[in-house]
């Protein structure tokens, strides 16, 4: 058996977000949302997926969105690479979907709970080792809460996520685990698969049970997410790279004085490995002669 990688935003969409798939996403987000507790008992999802419609790679609006037996509004995205604005952009959703349920003239009373879920394939939180951490609106420093849970954000780090499956206890451990795992499966394990929803969902991933359109759109638009997080990670590289040179640059200046064009370009072809080694190196420099000894040593 091969499955589709959840990650990419039209398999998520497609395993959590299809007419079949309400067990699937009741559970996930019990599990996410409730600490596995069955609080959510049932749900409608809104614009369901449909093989039919998602044959575009222009197509952006892959959130799930559903709203629960309460009125309560949840909308679950996927995000693969990080982005300018991020946090706001994920706030604005969340606001949007909040603000969307009146029409001009209606009472605000009338308004229900709304829920962003946001899962990431990068680290957003570093000051954190937690897979899940969740935000509700609360005064600043005795941390009282207002608007009673009205508005909340919750997000999903898959790279802090390390427990093999040998080491899965709970319901979002299975959970995440089949998120950043489900692509490299052969079969279904029987730890996932005691989690009737989680075999479901994988028998939903499982690329057998796909058309070749869909099996087409899901491998593209992989690409084309595989491609977009190379180009952030180049630019984060080449702006680190940049900054480097100049560091590096100006402390020879200050320790030699203003360096030769011809030396000054031959640091600025240097990778970044090496840069960051000239950096502790030229420490043990005494002349001007030892940083050229360094550059042709390395020739």
């Amino acid at each position: 058996m091969r499955f589709i990688n959840p990650k990419v935003d039209y398999a998520f969409k497609k395993i959590f977000g299809s007419e079949q798939s309400k067990e699937i996403l009741i559970s996930f987000l019990n599990a996410i949302i409730y600490d596995g507790e069955t609080v959510i008992q049932s749900l409608t999802i809104v614009n369901p997926y449909n093989p039919g419609q998602v044959l575009s790679l222009k197509d952006t609006y892959l959130d799930v969105k559903a709203i629960l037996a309460d009125g309560s509004i949840v909308v679950i995205e996927m995000q693969v690479a990080s982005m300018t604005a991020f946090n706001k952009r994920v706030a604005y959703n969340l606001a949007k979907a909040y603000a969307n349920q009146l029409t001009t003239g209606e009472d605000y009373p009338l308004l229900n709970p709304a829920i962003a879920v946001t899962i990431t394939d990068f680290i957003l939180f570093k000051q954190t080792a937690d897979v899940i951490n969740q935000f509700v609106f609360q005064e600043k420093t005795k941390k009282f809460e207002i608007l009673d849970q009205e508005l909340q954000l919750i997000f999903v780090e898959l790279p802090k996520f390390q427990k093999t499956l040998s080491k899965l206890n709970s319901l979002s451990d299975k959970w995440i685990y089949f998120l950043k795992e489900a692509a490299t499966l052969e079969d279904i394990p029987e730890t996932l698969g005691q989690v009737s929803e989680i075999e479901l969902a994988l028998n939903l991933a499982n690329q057998a049970t796909m058309t070749p359109e869909e099996l087409d759109i899901v491998d593209r638009r992989g690409m084309l997410l595989q491609d977009e997080k190379g180009r952030i990670t180049y630019a984060k590289e080449e702006g680190r790279l940049q900054q480097t040179i100049a560091l590096v640059i100006r402390q020879l200046n200050k320790r030699f004085g203003e360096i030769p064009g011809a030396i000054t370009s031959q640091v600025e072809d240097l990778p970044l490995a090496e840069l960051e080694r000239l950096g502790e190196d030229f420490l043990d420099f005494t002349s001007l002669d030892d940083l050229v000894n360094w550059l042709e040593r390395r020739t």
